[in-house]
């Protein structure tokens, strides 16, 4: 039956259909039937599986430059080298394949943490399941925040809006209502009693039949979910160009190179030697191994946030998080431990004020609500009798624009609406002659500057056969008193604040609190002097734009702030700094999709959650800020490796090709440069786990292209000057011992290199190296050593064993460069830091 048709149903028909019921739901034993013959309600997504990540280390130009390199020689005869030539491509590839698919193994074991929850009735009672464990026929409650678990049809609602745009692209919320429709629906649009997987509650409540799940739903035909939200990081975008801009540069300085020869050398110039000669110059200048270790370093990000349950859902958002300078949280729950604990009721408050609180109380089994969870602690503590429960008729859900909810009770032939929410916005709807308000006034700011957090309870009696409300029928209040709570602040509350200092990173503090309890916990953490620096969000907007501005940069407190304001907040941020922002409810996600790292709870609503690119299963300001130092550590080995291949790369690039011009034969055979780039490159992986000094992530981190070229431009130069000594002393050995000599200074250069452009300071001040990078390092310098007295270094790559004279000349230049390169290394930083 098509899903359209169930709205034309009337509930008695729909639970005829489904064997179910509004009062009872399914039965257990149902449930498992229809999930053993329908499925779990989930689409499958795209997963990437191990093939698609070993196809991915082909898709390279530098790999099809290789390739068609293999191809030529392969066509000339030379089938050995050929075959070595594919050798280096499948062993780069398989490097690659190991480092990417375990990373992509651990970030789906990371996506198991993240399941999303729904509240559905079974066996007559109310139960909080996984959402993929649903089935038709199942009832299930739908409230403000919640994703739209499966297709349902609406069987009784308190004021439900729905944001559609998923499906309909059309962003206006839809009121939605239970009414059987007399007409078949022809489109989304018209399904007013119908919601859709994939759509998110805006506002109200609802109490709903599942009627399709999975595949099946009307998102499950459009397409397909994928695993991670594909976002390209600021810091991704900056090295694709910077890869553009190096990729271009070396193509015209070979094309040149290549013609001088043509023109210095006439008909002595193989044109074939010469084609796979620069093939294999490109390729060895190239930082290919970039991606690989831009991965590693983001997954070993990824899993030590994992050890601090923190699960990251869009990888690249480890080098985002890397370079925030400014970090929005909320107080409550992430600075405060959002435990409540009543203190003192407001003077002159009703007697029965507890009780009538506790008749506010949300009705599910499960509590989480702190205020609700504070108050029914309250309760039983003073023994108060909850036997003559009144009849709950109907609820008004709290919005945070009005800052309250409302519940219509009967009793006996009494009918009244209780309203709990802040003190001002309840105090606004009530009666209380002036000296009562002052004194409450005088009493809020005395809780406010202790740091405690207040709600207020007021009472409408209504007509007795009332049986709705509406937010209209919140006026003439008979107010019953305030309620105090205490919050206290977290312990890692104040390592936190410390850490952000020491990193860079400005903290703000925007809440829904009042500016006395928001200025209160400023100042005990730290972050205020004193507690008035607070601006209200109903201050801030009475703003002209220009001050309005100035003040978001100044204030590092922003009290009684609704979602609009919070939005703008963050969005005027954006404009100078790179923005952290941790949100939780439905009215976080603009804000968080705005943001260039969005963190929530892993309570957060779950239109929250999609939004958000790491979740904290804990809400811990600590393991935000380490998350950040993390980030920064990996972007900070990332630059690293590139600014040790492109200097020492680029001299050899330039001293290889300008040498070719003066001699007749090759400086370095085309599979000796492959050889180099391959021995070379797989220690610089492990640059990726190297230890990085303080200094390097003590301010945010940014991919800075003009340093980067700088240094690699200034070091190359270096490089290239012992490359050409290099070439001076060995050239008239002939041209096996240059070759040789040439290829085993190369890589020792390099590779020692690393020790010295891994630091900003002098290599015996910085930080020591991992034991990934000594250990890697020692074999590959092991390896270069050893090859050219082997029958294969010989035989293939027609190496000449180094007499001992040659190898303490090499040793001696090596030595020399490196001491070169910590001497310009020193001025340079003197100079321009």
């Amino acid at each position: 039956m098509d899903i359209f048709n169930y709205a034309t149903l009337s509930e008695q028909e729909l639970s005829e259909r489904f064997s179910t019921s509004a009062a009872s739901g399914l039965s257990s034993q149902q449930a498992s039937e229809h999930l053993s013959t329908r499925g779990y309600n989930e689409i499958k997504a795209n997963q990437v599986r191990w093939y698609d990540v070993a196809l991915r280390q082909f898709k390279s130009a530098f790999i099809y430059l290789l390739i068609v390199a293999a191809i030529i020689v392969f066509i000339v005869g030379e089938h050995l080298d050929a075959a070595v030539i594919i050798s280096f491509v499948f062993i780069n590839a398989l490097l690659g394949f190991y480092q990417e698919y375990k990373s992509e193994l651990s970030l789906r074991a990371l996506q198991q943490f993240i399941t999303k929850r729904t509240r559905v009735k079974r066996d007559s009672h109310w139960d909080t399941i996984d959402s993929r464990n649903l089935v038709p026929g199942d009832i299930i409650k739908l409230e403000t925040g919640d994703s739209v678990p499966a297709d349902v049809r609406i069987l009784s609602t308190h004021y439900l809006v729905v944001n559609e745009t998923t499906l309909t692209g059309e962003s206006v919320p839809v009121p939605k209502n239970q009414d059987v429709m007399t007409a078949v629906p022809k489109s989304i649009y018209e399904g007013h009693n119908l919601c859709f997987s994939g759509t998110s509650v805006v506002e109200g409540d609802a109490i709903a039949l599942v009627l399709e799940t999975g595949a099946r739903t009307a998102i499950g035909t459009i397409a397909k979910l994928t695993l991670e939200t594909t976002k390209e990081s600021e810091f991704s975008k900056g090295i694709g160009r910077f890869s553009q801009f190096i990729l271009r540069m070396i193509l015209i300085t070979l094309a040149v190179v290549f013609a001088m020869n043509l023109i210095l050398k006439g008909e002595r110039a193989n044109i074939i030697e010469l084609v796979i000669f620069s093939i294999a110059l490109v390729v060895s200048v190239i930082p290919e191994a970039l991606p690989v270790v831009t991965t590693v370093s983001l997954s070993r990000g990824a899993l030590r946030l994992a050890k601090q349950d923190v699960v990251v859902k869009r990888l690249t958002a480890i080098e985002d998080i890397g370079s925030i300078e400014v970090l929005c949280s909320d107080k409550t729950g992430t600075l405060t431990e959002n435990s409540l604990t009543v203190t003192e009721f407001s003077p002159g408050a009703d007697p029965g004020l507890l009780s009538f609180a506790a008749l506010t109380v949300a009705q599910t089994e499960q509590k989480t609500e702190p205020f609700d969870i504070g108050i029914l602690e309250a309760f039983a503590k003073n023994n108060l009798s909850s036997d003559k429960q009144p009849e709950r008729l109907m609820e008004i859900p709290f919005n945070p624009q009005r800052r309250r909810n409302s519940v219509l009770l009967r009793d006996g032939n009494e009918t009244i609406m209780l309203v709990r929410g802040a003190p001002e916005d309840v105090l606004h709807l009530s009666s209380l002659n002036e000296t009562e308000q002052k004194a409450l006034h005088s009493w809020l700011m005395e809780k406010g500057k202790a740091g405690e957090r207040t709600i207020a309870i007021a009472k409408r009696v209504l007509p007795s056969d009332t049986t709705t409300i509406s937010p209209e029928d919140e006026h003439d209040l008979d107010f019953l008193g305030v309620i105090a709570f205490s919050d206290p602040i977290k312990p890692s509350t104040f390592q936190a604040v410390e850490k952000a200092k020491q990193l860079g990173v400005q903290l703000k503090i925007i809440t829904g609190d009042s500016p006395e309890v928001a200025g209160a916990v400023g100042v005990k953490i730290g972050l205020l002097e004193d507690a008035t620096q607070v601006i209200s969000g109903f201050e801030l907007m009475s703003k002209t734009p220009e001050e309005r501005t100035k003040a978001i940069m100044h204030y590092d407190v922003f009290a009684r702030v609704t979602p609009e304001q919070k939005y703008e907040i963050i969005q005027t941020l954006q404009q100078t700094y790179t923005v952290g922002f941790l949100g939780e409810g439905i009215n976080d996600a603009p804000a968080l999709k705005l943001a260039t790292v969005s963190m929530v709870v892993e309570s957060a609503a779950d239109i929250a959650r999609e939004a958000a690119d790491i979740i904290l299963l804990q809400k811990n300001l600590e393991v935000i800020i380490d998350g950040i130092r993390s980030g920064r550590e990996g972007i900070a080995n990332s630059i690293k490796y590139l600014k040790a291949t492109l200097a020492s790369n680029f001299g050899n690039f330039y001293a290889i090709a300008i040498g070719s011009l003066f001699i007749d034969f090759l400086p370095m055979l085309p599979l000796q440069i492959l050889l180099v780039n391959l021995l070379s490159d797989f220690p610089m992986i492990s640059i990726a786990t190297d230890n990085v000094d303080i200094p390097e992530v003590t301010k945010p981190r940014k991919y800075d292209v003009k340093e980067i070229v700088l240094i690699s431009i200034v070091l190359g130069v270096v490089s290239m000057v012992f490359d050409f000594m290099f070439f001076a002393i060995f050239v008239r050995e002939g041209a096996n011992i240059l070759q040789t000599n040439w290829y085993m200074g190369s890589i020792i250069t390099e590779l020692i290199f690393l020790f010295s452009v891994r630091s900003k300071l002098p290599f015996f001040k910085a930080k020591r190296p991992s034991s990934y990078v000594l250990v890697l390092t020692g074999i590959a310098i092991i390896l270069t050593v050893l090859l050219p007295y082997t029958g294969i270094g010989q035989s293939i790559f027609h190496f000449t064993p180094p007499t001992a004279k040659h190898m303490g000349t090499i040793l001696a230049l090596v030595g020399s460069f490196f001491v070169c390169s910590e001497l310009v290394k020193y001025f340079y930083y003197h100079l321009t830091d």
